[in-house]
């Protein structure tokens, strides 16, 4: 089940996809009781279903669509548009996050990178998310590209 580590088949084949909707990122408290409903890490609110949660030491780092975290009193100031690259990238792979994240800052676009088992999963500003994938799209079909 690994993944590609070639940078150049890494890049050429990403085929950067913008999945529907806006995404924030926001906090919860770490809970000092019981597990959540299943699948959902505790002390989520109800009515969020996170795509990512990272935890530290501040509380429950969560990512999640804009209308769920309003409807749950969250609070947020950075709304994102999230991209998958869809190529199977290995844990191990060097470079596609640096190639990504300086194919996008040339253009002054913020980059944040979450790393899944399959797949790197990029959030960036909401309003810049279609130009974003332009940009990934048109490093993907660069000759030059390394």
């Amino acid at each position: 089940m690994s993944g590609e580590t070639d940078l150049r088949a890494l890049l050429s084949g990403m085929r950067p996809e913008l999945n529907p909707g806006r995404y924030v990122f926001t906090t919860v408290a770490h809970p000092a009781t019981s597990d959540g409903p299943a699948g959902i890490p505790p002390g989520v609110p109800l009515g969020v279903t996170p795509v990512v949660t990272v935890a530290e030491p501040e509380g429950l780092t969560l990512v999640a669509r804009l209308e769920e975290a309003e409807a749950a009193g969250l609070p947020y100031d950075y709304v994102a548009g999230w991209i998958t690259l869809r190529v199977h990238s290995a844990l191990e792979a060097v470079g596609l996050t640096a190639a990504v994240a300086q194919e996008l800052a040339s253009a002054g676009v913020s980059c944040n990178v979450v790393a899944g088992f399959h797949h790197d999963h990029l959030f960036v500003p909401y309003e810049r998310a279609a130009e974003a994938v332009t940009l990934l799209e048109r490093l993907a079909d660069r000759p030059d590209r390394l």
